[in-house]
């Protein structure tokens, strides 16, 4: 298994536009990235899609929100979970928790809105 993950940036202007979109509902804002592949070493293809659609929203009350993207008409990610981004945490929560949500609680739509994204690989 690789040592990091591949997936995509969300760019510093892309997010600005998204946050005037989606407040942060909690103290730590994360909204950098959408993991394709975790467990990904820096020699994995990176994917060729270069935008996502935000389809819907997923919040559970207690310190993570995350917004459910998606790419290539899918929002299910290779592993069988959901492709997000990760907007805001409370101080004591963890980005990876995201994934929990929105498999325990689900997600709401969300008015669809397109974002460029840039393929890269992230090492851990």
């Amino acid at each position: 298994m690789g040592s990091g993950y591949t997936g995509w940036e969300l760019p510093a202007d892309e997010r600005g536009r998204l946050l005037a979109l989606v407040p942060p509902r909690y103290e730590r804002l994360v909204a950098d990235h959408v993991t394709h592949i975790f467990g990904a070493g820096p020699q994995e293809p990176l994917p060729s899609a270069t935008e996502a659609e935000v389809i819907g929203c997923a919040d559970d009350g207690e310190g993570v929100q995350a917004l459910v993207v998606a790419i290539g008409g899918t929002s299910e990610r290779p592993d069988g979970s959901t492709y997000h981004i990760t907007w805001s945490l409370e101080p004591d929560r963890r980005a990876v928790e995201s994934n929990d949500v929105l498999r325990d609680y689900g997600w709401r739509p969300v008015e669809p809105v397109t974002v460029r994204l840039v393929p890269r690989f992230f090492g851990r």
